[in-house]
């Protein structure tokens, strides 16, 4: 009920004392006086969508992006705000909920009360549906009081994960209109910021006032780009399941009689499942980008683990731990296939239990080899995005279930000769989700209230059905996480190199831990940039009045070099722009 939204919570002594956290912010943030540097305007992924893209945002695409500076940084042309008109501002979770979403209220509440005290904040209740009906709380000191660095969505709730009908997005806009809002911020992934951004240009074109805002909260880590290097409640919900998961590995290594078939929430992508391997390294972990690119079949899968565990009881290791992301079902090609098939007739009206029969030969010797409660759980009626319901569908209790099959076949057939294969299937996903933040979400979320306007920064990837939509990020086959485990796979496969993160840590030496993929794939843009900045600067003090004709003749052949090259590729690609492909 609306009533239960924003009332105080009893906390626990730990919650308490997390409620008692001050958040970090980083050095360009801090104090009264905003500093920001407009850079270039932002292009899209893709050349060849470069038409699609100006259509859909006319009023959107190529806003400058805007660079926050520190204090004592020296940009000349940099835009230095002291003062604030007062404004008010509205938000609202539209995501599925995600560690350090209640930080998010707490940074921005701060941030316009820093800059303006006669600023209002109005949270939404009910999500996207308490959008439409302006169903407000006033977000105040006493309300967040309980709220500060916890868990959950509950302060102001969620439910429906889209704003994107005509009457949908006609309910927005008379909310804010009707509510005088200066800003719109929309929290959620990837659906809802493509969302937002088509939110944004609507208002545009309808010339409201209202400013609208993402912010990229997602335990999927799936909304990444040179510019978003990680998202809202991945690191938690990563520590979260590495540390399920190393309990696991503890138990089959004590019991030595146990296959642990371990499925990850993580929607379509396998950035979780990476980075709790590279957390607690399990034996074996497949993932969905690997399948696709090999175009592996559930056969091909299921005898890949099943020669893994017969090469362990080849060395007496009748154990093992094996992780399985959720979004592993829709890399597989044949499973695929038939899922499109269902989703197609289920949206045609056809009865799930009549589908069968309307299956074209292929999936429906397919349908019929797979178990029952595979069957039932693949005609269940897809997502607002179309794809499968992938936390409904136990893969792991198919893999499970195949692999337990051909061992059970091999073994009578003399050709394994370990201990008889036994399997035990989890699910970690709503667990995690729901879990107080990792210090770093707490400090990241805190600082979100600098988003950049989705009405300076719309651009997203075109899509062949529908409306140009941000595609989740997938994981780097060729990036330096994923090299790093491809590095220790035969070593996690075969040596049983289990390791312990432990719980969430406040304090000590892993309070301040951050994701493994996080730290080795170097995707410090802004960084590099700066440091590009001071090879400049240098250059400038080198070549100047008075230098010699020999500095002055290498600096002009390198500088000619170097502006050739880049003229080349800067016209091949778009690296300098936005991208969320």
């Amino acid at each position: 009920m609306d009533s239960d939204f924003g009332i105080p919570r009893e906390l626990s002594p730990l919650q308490q004392l997390r409620s008692q956290y001050q958040p970090e912010l980083p050095p360009c943030l801090q104090g009264t006086t905003v500093r920001v540097e407009l850079g270039d305007g932002t292009t899209v992924a893709e050349a060849t969508d470069s038409h699609i893209m100006a259509r859909a945002f006319p009023h959107t695409l190529g806003q400058p992006l805007a660079h926050f500076l520190r204090e004592t940084a020296k940009v000349s042309d940099a835009h230095i705000i002291t003062e604030l008109p007062s404004v008010r501002v509205g938000i609202v979770f539209c995501g599925r909920q995600a560690p350090g979403g209640h930080n998010v209220i707490w940074g921005l509440y701060e941030a316009l009360k820093v800059h303006n005290a006669n600023s209002t904040l109005l949270g939404f209740l009910g999500g996207s549906e308490g959008l439409f009906a302006q169903k407000t709380l006033e977000i105040t000191d006493d309300v967040l009081q309980t709220y500060k660095n916890q868990g959950g969505y509950d302060l102001l709730g969620r439910t429906k994960d889209q704003i994107r009908t005509t009457e949908q997005v006609n309910a927005a806009l008379k909310a804010c209109t009707d509510l005088k809002l200066d800003g719109l911020v929309i929290i959620g992934g990837v659906i809802s910021n493509t969302d937002a951004a088509h939110l944004a240009e609507f208002f545009a074109e309808a010339k409201c006032s209202t400013k609208v805002v993402g912010v990229p909260v997602t335990t999927n880590g799936d909304l990444k780009n040179q510019f978003v290097e990680a998202n809202v409640g991945f690191d938690t919900i990563c520590k979260v399941n590495s540390q399920l998961i190393s309990n696991a590995c503890t138990d089959a290594l004590s019991a030595e009689k146990y296959y642990y078939f371990i499925r990850l929430m993580g929607r379509k992508h396998s950035h979780v499942a990476l980075e709790c391997t590279l957390q607690s390294h399990p034996n074996m972990v497949i993932l969905g980008e690997e399948v696709a690119a090999s175009k592996l079949t559930i056969f091909d899968i299921s005898k890949q683990i099943c020669d893994a565990v017969q090469a362990r009881a080849g060395q007496d290791k009748n154990h093992g731990v094996i992780l399985i992301p959720e979004g592993i079902i829709e890399s597989i090609p044949e499973v695929y296939a038939l899922l499109k098939e269902i989703h197609g007739h289920l949206r045609q009206g056809v009865a799930a239990d009549k589908i069968s029969t309307q299956l074209s030969p292929w999936s429906s010797a397919l349908f019929e080899f797979l178990p029952p409660f595979i069957k039932k759980q693949l005609l269940l009626h897809p997502e607002s995005d179309d794809s499968a319901q992938l936390s409904q569908i136990e893969t792991e209790k198919l893999l499970a279930y195949l692999v337990e099959t051909e061992m059970n076949k091999r073994l009578k057939e003399g050709t394994y000769k370990g201990k008889k294969f036994n399997a035990i299937c989890h699910f970690f996903g709503y667990q995690a989700r729901g879990s107080l933040p990792s210090k770093f979400d707490c400090d990241y979320a805190y600082a979100m209230m600098t988003v950049k306007h989705w009405s300076q920064n719309a651009s997203s990837t075109s899509t062949s059905i529908g409306r140009p939509a941000i595609h989740p990020a997938m994981v780097d086959l060729k990036g330096k996480a994923y090299d790093l485990l491809r590095q220790n796979a035969q070593k996690f496969l075969m040596e049983d190199l289990y390791r312990n993160p432990g719980p969430l840590q406040y304090d000590g030496p892993g309070a301040d831990a951050k994701a493994v993929s996080l730290c080795v794939e170097d995707q410090d843009y802004m960084g590099r940039i700066k440091k590009l900045q001071e090879y400049l600067d240098q250059v400038r003090t080198i070549v100047k009045p008075g230098c010699s004709q020999d500095v002055l003749k290498a600096a002009l052949s390198v500088m000619a070099s170097v502006t050739d090259v880049l003229t080349t590729i800067s016209s091949s690609s778009t690296v300098g722009g936005q991208q969320f492909a």
